[in-house]
């Protein structure tokens, strides 16, 4: 298998994003050609989940690792995706209401098998016509 090099791999981030951020520079050279492909594929290109939800749920993710340089990234990149600010929002707010029900549910100790029962009722209960 060949790779690209790293000084082919830097033109191409450049002619994609204007600039060869500074967070490559420490990049292995024999990792770089791979690392720059995953980035360039699941944050730039078009999967199966629209960039915009990605980005959304990258917010919300690194909301909670408290990590300022994804935190910014991503919500910067759902603005790109074409997000609004209530988007921004409405993503942060599922993500601190989701992480605390998983903190009391689990510190309550709630048993997994009637958790699951009845969730699996509630779904056919909700996915029942009228």
């Amino acid at each position: 298998m060949t790779t690209a090099n790293r000084g082919e791999v830097e033109a191409d981030i450049k002619n994609t994003l204007g600039i060869v951020p500074h967070f490559f520079s420490r990049i292995p050279d024999e990792l770089m050609a791979p690392e720059w492909e995953i980035f360039k594929r699941l944050e730039l290109g078009e999967t199966l989940i629209p960039n915009k939800y990605k980005e959304l749920m990258g917010v919300a993710l690194h909301a909670e690792t408290k990590c300022q340089y994804c935190t910014l990234f991503h919500t910067e990149a759902a603005k790109l995706f074409g997000a609004s600010d209530e988007e921004i929002q409405e993503a942060v707010h599922y993500a601190k209401n989701s992480l605390g029900w998983s903190a009391y549910l689990n510190g309550m100790q709630e048993d997994h098998e009637t958790f699951s029962s009845e969730l699996a009722q509630i779904g056919e209960y909700l996915g029942s016509p009228g």
